[in-house]
């Protein structure tokens, strides 16, 4: 599939975004395993969100030669980040998809400014407060075991740490230079917005997902080791308009990049309505 990477200017920051395929459009927002958090293109479960539609997936501040944001650290500050670059665009509405911190961006913003998002789809999203079932610590697990090993951090992102796209994304020692530039830049992003407490929540967020009155579906692996399924039930129980979970057995937190054809065929029916 034909993609184009892009460089845009939104009110002096420099934006980095791909975009593929035709169609109404489709904003996809990212999270750690995934593209522009450690992926330098489209990987094939993006590449299935592009067929139907014109996908748009730009980098996080900080992120696969984003700019970083210094107008503020809090999600209010980057919401208002993405208003201006979706104004920008002349994106007036649009379906949006999110991973992880993505998908908690993708849900506030969709509370916000329910008229424009015409639906909305989470998956592995962070962003809620659900007491007892807390986020793994991303950043512990990023730094190295005995100086080498990324196996904990493989353990947070996928299934298992021996899982081939684990291994090749976050292999043990020194990996690819590009790839471990972007997944640093994603770690400065994720730190920025979610390393502070609250960590990787707001907690205004679940009793505001009511206003999220557009067709929407959480997906989630069974065994994310990052954020909880308890999450996803969470998503699904107070977002509006009767969202459901479709959760996907034998996949972690990168649950797009493990079962990508699961996912999008969970994603297909919301996505052609």
């Amino acid at each position: 599939m034909d993609a184009q990477r892009q460089e845009i200017d939104v009110r002096g920051r420099k934006v980095v975004l791909i975009e593929a395929g035709s169609g109404p459009p489709l904003v996809y927002l990212h999270g750690f395993a995934d593209v522009h958090g450690v992926a330098g293109e489209l990987l094939p479960f993006h590449e299935g969100l592009a067929r139907g539609h014109r996908l748009i997936a730009p980098a996080h501040p900080a992120c696969n030669g984003s700019a970083e944001f210094r107008q503020g650290n809090r999600v209010e500050d980057y919401l208002f980040h993405y208003c201006e670059l979706f104004d920008a665009l002349a994106l007036d509405r649009f379906a949006l998809v999110g991973h992880c911190v993505g998908g908690w961006l993708a849900a506030e913003y969709a509370v916000r400014h329910p008229e424009r998002v015409a639906a909305l789809a989470l998956i592995g999203a962070c962003g809620l407060f659900v007491p007892g079932e807390h986020i793994g610590d991303i950043f512990m697990h990023s730094q190295a075991d005995s100086g080498s090993s990324f196996a904990s951090l493989r353990h947070m992102l996928f299934a298992s740490e021996h899982a081939p796209l684990a291994l090749r994304y976050y292999p043990d020692g020194r990996g690819d230079l590009q790839e471990e530039i972007r997944r640093y830049g994603m770690l400065r992003f994720g730190s920025a917005i979610g390393f502070k407490p609250p960590y990787f929540y707001h907690r205004p967020l679940v009793d505001r997902l009511y206003r999220a009155s557009m067709p929407s579906l959480v997906v989630w692996g069974a065994e994310d080791h990052m954020v909880p399924v308890a999450h996803g039930n969470t998503y699904a129980a107070r977002l509006g308009n009767g969202s459901s979970l479709r959760l996907v057995a034998g996949a972690g937190h990168a649950v797009q990049l493990e079962r990508p054809d699961e996912v999008l065929a969970h994603m297909r029916p919301l996505l052609a309505a």
